[in-house]
């Protein structure tokens, strides 16, 4: 997979392979995408994220498609100081020259130029001959080149257009002064061995191919946007283009955080690599996904949930070996703490005794049995078996049953501008109530201190994830918390269609589970109503 290219020099002056530069278009391609809108405030605070993770070139938006998109540019290349920032242009004067103004104060600047070059796109979208695509793609490099620190050219539809006719248009863009010449996968058509012959054609038959970098953009509408983008890596293309979580038009382009963990993960295969910090990976799809509102699938390679989550009793007891036998990279290396034995029906009794020892318990092998017997018959009928669900059948007791303390009743305000109140009211099974009030700087803030007061517990929360387990407008949302108590890490869960409740059964879920572990030092809460 190795091919002839520049190279360049280590920190230890070794000569190695010219590494991949990371070209983010989250916030343009990506952002373009139906239901995947920011606002600017959010487009800032992605582009702030994407240069700490360390893209080479971050694709800011396209200024001449309205006035916001161009003031996102502008405050995007006045704030960033390491990345290029790059502005999206049509092959036409005005395009150009706004992106030119809306980038003046980027420290590195790039103006991406395109033109569509297939026969295709010819005829029924542009309606112009090949020599007056060839004319207007010179001309545009011509006139970004002064506008910009450097200029990168693509044939929109790349690889549907004649190889000859290609090769012509790149050599033209590259004696106008482009120094990327990047050739899509439009429409995500091609197969890897496809992508793989034409990007080393094309660095045969370029005029001045030794003198520009060579870029891959795939689209995934079959799938392989991520095998197709490496294919053109092993061809010799020295950029990637790509965004976070894989977003873009229709399916979707080649997912950033797979390429980039591909080229770390198998980079003697490869020959080469990127200069991104992957433990950056995961905050950056996890932040992507909370301004947009838009969840990663579970099943998401590298960052989605179940990318480090075992369940089946085979795999967790090869993890619990060494974590080679299932895992080709370590979840720190992308930014998640830890990998996961979910424990569910496939379990088996070295997950649940690992679990178990490090919930506290210790039991022989005696009583292993009646445990592991307890936790498969419950495992039968929920979809996840959570810690205060171990703990319970550890203790002997009903894992389905609540309590000792029940939420009886729960209300909640918000001020715009201001703080949030809840007060809470809470029946214990010896008969006790409690209601307590408090204020805090959300509902779900405000509702832990009710809480707390009202069970005389402190829960210093460490943790806190909400996630949808169904959809639609009256879809259910799960409240995850972990809580430092006493010297160690307590976890709950609750699920309510309503978020705050969610995280009020969490809450009283940990509590429930101190309380269980030490009943003769249980606060003895007076009722107050």
């Amino acid at each position: 997979m190795k091919t002839q290219q520049h190279n360049e020099q280590n920190e230890a002056g070794d000569v190695v392979a010219e590494r991949v530069r990371i070209f983010d278009t989250t916030l343009r391609d990506g952002e373009q995408t139906p239901g995947f809108s920011m606002d600017r405030r959010a487009k800032l605070r992605m582009a702030q994220m994407l240069e700490a993770l360390g893209v080479d070139v971050l694709e800011a938006g396209f200024p001449q498609a309205s006035p916001d998109d161009f003031a996102a540019v502008a405050q995007i290349a006045s704030t960033l100081r390491d990345t290029t920032v790059c502005a999206l242009a049509r092959c036409q004067n005005g395009d150009i020259d706004s992106a030119g103004r809306a980038l003046e104060q980027a420290r590195r600047s790039r103006i991406h130029v395109f033109i569509s070059t297939s026969p295709l796109h010819r005829e029924h979208k542009l309606g112009m001959s090949k020599q007056q695509v060839l004319d207007a793609a010179m001309a545009a490099v011509e006139r970004a080149r002064g506008l910009c620190h450097e200029v990168e050219f693509s044939a929109e539809d790349a690889m549907r257009t004649e190889p000859e006719f290609l090769a012509e248009v790149f050599g033209a863009a590259a004696d106008a002064g482009a120094t990327t010449l990047n050739a899509p996968d439009t429409v995500g058509y091609m197969t890897p061995a496809e992508i793989a012959e034409r990007f080393a054609w094309l660095r045969a038959n370029v005029r001045g191919a030794e003198h520009v970098v060579f870029s891959s953009h795939c689209h995934n509408d079959l799938g392989l946007a991520v095998a197709n983008s490496l294919a053109a890596v092993g061809a010799g293309a020295r950029q990637v283009e790509c965004t976070i979580n894989g977003i873009g038009e229709r399916a979707g382009n080649a997912a950033l955080e797979e390429i980039v963990m591909a080229l770390k993960v198998r980079g003697a295969y490869f020959g080469t690599d990127s200069r991104i910090d992957t433990r950056k990976l995961y905050p950056a799809s996890r932040l992507l996904s909370q301004l947009t509102g838009q969840p990663v699938q579970r099943n998401k390679a590298i960052v989605g949930d179940n990318a480090f989550a075992h369940e089946s009793g085979i795999h967790q007891h090869g993890m619990l070996k060494h974590r080679g036998t299932y895992e080709i990279m370590r979840p720190q290396d992308v930014g998640i703490a830890e990998t996961k034995l979910v424990l569910g029906k496939h379990s088996g009794r070295a997950a649940l005794r690992q679990r178990l020892q490090v919930l506290g318990h210790t039991p022989d092998d005696a009583a292993m049995d009646g445990i592991f017997a307890r936790f498969k018959a419950l495992a039968d009928k929920k979809r996840e078996v959570h810690d205060e669900d171990l703990e319970a059948i550890a203790l002997g007791q009903d894992p389905e049953a609540l309590g000792p303390w029940r939420l009886v009743q729960l209300n909640t305000s918000t001020h715009l501008g201001g703080s949030a109140s809840a007060s809470v009211r809470l029946a214990h099974d010896d008969g006790r109530e409690a209601g307590e009030a408090a204020i805090g700087d959300g509902p779900v803030d405000a509702v832990l201190r009710a809480i707390e007061r009202a069970t005389g517990s402190t829960l210093d929360v460490t943790e806190f994830q909400v996630r949808a387990v169904s959809e639609g407008g009256d879809a259910q949302g799960q409240a995850q918390l972990v809580a430092r108590h006493a010297a160690r890490d307590w976890r709950g869960h609750g699920v309510s269609t309503d978020i705050v409740e969610a995280t009020a059964q969490a809450a009283l879920a940990i509590v429930n589970r101190i309380e269980r572990q030490a009943p003769a030092t249980a606060p003895a809460a007076a009722a107050r109503l």
